[in-house]
């Protein structure tokens, strides 16, 4: 492992050692014996606002002994359209690995292509990889393993967030189902290239958190969609609220990656009851990031 580009091009069994150093990172917090990124900077290429993407991962390389540079597109030539080719090409000589979030996902994959240094995906309208890490590290907290167990996610099907967890599910092989409005299921094509069955898809909100251990959501409009109320308004069955959590599975944990827009796609009394469990995996952020960049730092070391 090279890079973190997508959940879909790692291994399962990098998946799992990603999640078990996760584990180790946040146990030795603060009494960490090596520094895998002393004397390193790394920046920070941010085109979408952020809050726990942009701190948990300035505090994680400050933690792991580096120097964090944050770049908005405003900082850079990129907002002035500069190819992402060419700025790579520049920063690979000069700093020592890449965090880029951005709309693209063939931005993250030219700059890691061009830049020859260890670059991570921190959110493209393709995947959000970081986040999945964060969401199975909270799992396999508070529920001991996600092996065996039933993962519901509401809302848009075929968001970087679903299309996440779809090979997540695919590496590791529990089973997942993904609800929301057909008009925002993934397509015949794509469900025939991740080629699970373990993974399947439906409009019926109900039947995909019936006996759920976790439901998953998320907004209902992505960074840069937020005008579309066309598109909102299919989203109403698709709230995570208490009669929808009716029939889950005793013991079930509601994760949401936040921001929350309560009374939308999930409702203040569920949140709240819910806390707790999505609080630590907003905090968990930073423990899957650790774990990420200290496996990139060894492996660009060899």
């Amino acid at each position: 492992m090279k890079n973190l580009l997508s959940i879909e091009e790692l291994a399962p069994q990098e998946l799992q050692q990603l999640v078990d150093r996760a584990v180790n990172m946040k146990t030795r917090r603060g009494n960490h014996e090596f520094q895998p990124l002393e004397g390193q900077t790394w920046a920070m290429i941010f085109t979408k606002a952020s809050t726990r993407t942009r701190v948990s991962f300035e505090v994680g390389v400050r933690e792991l002994g580096g120097a964090p540079m944050f770049l908005s597109k405003n900082d850079i030539q990129l907002g002035r359209g500069e190819p992402i080719k060419d700025t790579a090409r520049v920063l690979g000589r000069m700093v020592h690995g890449a965090i880029i979030r951005t709309f693209s996902q063939d931005d993250v994959v030219q700059f890691a292509e061009y830049g020859q240094i260890p670059t991570i995906n921190a959110l493209t309208d393709d995947e959000h990889p970081c986040q999945i890490l964060a969401d199975l590290l909270t799992i396999r907290e508070r529920l001991g393993t996600w092996e065996g167990k039933k993962i519901a996610f509401i809302g848009d099907g075929f968001s970087n967030m679903t299309i996440s967890w779809m090979w997540a599910a695919k590496h590791l092989g529990f089973e997942l189902v993904v609800a929301g409005p057909q008009e925002h299921l993934p397509p015949a094509e794509f469900m025939e290239k991740l080629n699970a069955p373990n993974v399947s898809v439906t409009s019926d909100a109900k039947a995909a958190t019936d006996g759920a251990h976790v439901i998953n959501t998320d907004v209902w409009l992505s960074m840069g969609q937020e005008g579309q109320t066309e598109k909102e308004a299919l989203f109403g069955p698709y709230q995570v609220n208490a009669e929808l959590l009716a029939d889950a599975a005793s013991g079930h944990i509601v994760l949401h990656c936040l921001p929350a827009y309560r009374e939308k796609e999930i409702t203040e009394e569920v949140l709240e009851k819910h806390a707790d469990v999505i609080f630590q995996q907003a905090e968990n952020r930073l423990h899957a990031q650790k774990a990420v960049l200290a496996t990139l730092a060894n492996a660009w070391a060899i």
